[in-house]
């Protein structure tokens, strides 16, 4: 039975300036949605995070990793149990051509010190908002790059809470894939990256292009958990869903952006449910005209509001 109050004494004894009870997630991801965590703890250190976890694990309490929150719609209903916060300003330096950065840093940040270093092969990245745990999971990519492309090794917690490393070559990369979404109860604690020299001006002036690129094709100015679907093999999400009519499509506070039919935006203090009741309806339409199922590409986690008053 789950013995919540046990670990909140075990967080606020070992994390006492980081532990936040009942803490909206809407402040915590960039859909900016979403209910409470029951308990939140900012952590930096990988053993403190795997003694935090196992303390969880002894208290029966669920728990999720968190990054910057990017790729994930939580529901109005928030998160039962422990939301373990990566620290954003965690392990970050350069060897040579090899990069380390822990899990939590935020992946653009990665992507600039890169760049200070004369190191080309993570500018794709510049635009990308997650952290580079959450990009190592998915495999995060754009603008003909990926995460796959440079990952050397990967350093996390298994399944059973013990520290582990993995060469790239063993961690199943593919579009969007890896070993650690199939196994998640992994927590991906650090990566090294190998990269290669650079012109400074030019790793600058592709960064340069790429944001502008994004600044023009994307809707940055609302919130949002970036592209919402997966590519079906074949085709491409926008122009499927644009041919379907939904460009502008609004139910409550969510709407497909006009700027980029791939994205479901968070245009007016939208819920979770707003949002859901859209992906659905997105879903019905372009499967109904092209014979193609979208797959969300976000997460989605959490309780709805009817569950959360039944629990």
């Amino acid at each position: 039975m789950m013995d919540l109050d046990a670990l909140c004494a075990y967080a606020k004894v070992h994390f006492p300036r980081s532990v936040r009870i009942q803490e909206p997630m809407k402040d915590h991801t960039t859909f900016a949605i979403g209910g409470p965590a029951d308990l939140f703890v900012t952590v930096r250190e990988p053993e403190a995070l795997q003694a935090l976890l196992q303390e969880a694990r002894r208290c029966d309490v669920p728990y999720l990793i968190l990054g910057k929150g990017s790729n994930m719609l939580v529901r109005d209903g928030g998160i039962r149990g422990l939301v373990v916060h990566l620290d954003e300003d965690g392990a970050l330096s350069v060897t040579g051509h090899e990069l380390r950065a822990a899990g939590g840093v935020p992946l653009s940040k990665v992507s600039k010190l890169a760049a200070d270093h004369g190191l080309g092969g993570l500018t794709f990245a510049i635009g990308i908002p997650g952290s580079l745990g959450g990009a190592v999971l998915m495999n995060a990519g754009a603008y003909g790059g990926e995460m796959s492309d440079v990952i050397k090794e990967v350093t996390f917690l298994d399944e059973n809470l013990n520290f582990q490393t993995a060469m790239a070559t063993d961690l199943s990369y593919s579009y969007r894939h890896s070993y650690f979404m199939d196994h998640p109860g992994c927590v991906i604690v650090e990566a090294i990256m190998e990269l290669r020299p650079q012109a400074p001006c030019e790793i600058k002036a592709e960064m340069a292009d790429f944001t502008k690129r994004r600044k023009e094709k994307q809707p940055l100015e609302y919130p949002s958990a970036g592209s919402t679907f997966k590519r079906p093999p074949g085709h491409y999400t926008g122009p499927l869903i644009r041919q379907a009519g939904l460009a502008g499509l609004v139910m409550g506070g969510a709407q497909v952006s006009k700027k980029h039919t791939g994205f479901v935006i968070n245009r007016e203090e939208a819920t979770a449910r707003d949002v859901l009741r859209l992906i659905k309806t997105i879903q019905n339409k372009v499967r109904s005209q092209h014979g193609v199922l979208l797959e969300p590409e976000v997460r989605i986690i959490g309780e709805d509001m009817d569950e959360r008053r039944g629990s």
